[in-house]
């Protein structure tokens, strides 16, 4: 990934925050057939430092479990806000016109060796922590023993787990820190009146490096 150091995230803790808002990672791994790309839930855990684990799990009939080859990397991608940005929203087309569109995105890459875990304990274990982890706000959280006993052992039971150890980390914030603090204040304003959910999440990440800056 090309990465200019002025959209470079490093702190892993940010990182971290945005694969857990955003868990929905596209796994990409090298097969016989050549690169594949799954799209699977992940839950990050911070251990061990410095980068921490991603857990997920794939069905038994997906042939990732058999095919991939755990002996290179594996990349995971994670995306965050993304918005395209008008050029009309920069005072600097005012001034000088010279302007172009341009897209705003945050992303974290994550890379480490895949391991995949045939034991029914641990895939169980995962699945209850995911779903609690995303039913946690609601008003009447689902569990996964509100289902019947054998329906879960036989669901489990067709699921693998799968593990990452992250050995490198990157994280792209591209958020107009390229722009002046006016250009941002435009863009910002721009977002917003847009109306859209990921608009207003990428307002607020540019406003994240207005403070910063400030």
């Amino acid at each position: 990934m090309y990465l200019p150091k002025h959209f470079e995230e490093t702190d892993v803790a940010v990182l971290h925050r945005l694969v857990a808002a955003h868990p929905l990672g596209t796994l990409v791994t090298m097969t016989p057939r050549g690169l594949d790309a799954n799209h699977i839930p992940f839950l990050v855990q911070p251990d061990p430092a410095p980068y921490g684990t991603l857990h997920g799990h794939v069905a038994r009939a997906n042939p990732l479990w058999r095919d991939a080859d755990t002996n290179v990397d594996a990349l995971i991608i994670f995306h965050g806000p993304e918005a395209y940005v008008s050029p009309s929203w920069y005072p600097t087309k005012r001034d000088t016109a010279e302007v172009v569109p341009t897209w705003n995105y945050v992303v974290v890459h994550a890379h480490g060796r895949l391991r995949f875990i045939d034991d029914a304990a641990w895939v169980r274990a995962h699945v209850e922590a995911l779903t609690n982890g995303h039913e946690r706000t609601r008003q009447e959280p689902w569990k996964v023993t509100d289902a019947p006993a054998d329906f879960v052992a036989r669901l489990v039971g067709a699921l693998i787990g799968l593990e990452l150890e992250i050995n490198r980390l990157v994280g792209k914030w591209k958020v107009s820190q390229n722009r002046s603090p006016r250009d941002r204040a435009g863009v910002i304003e721009g977002l917003l009146r847009e109306g859209s959910e990921g608009a207003a999440d990428m307002a607020e990440s540019i406003r994240r490096i207005q403070a910063k800056d400030d």
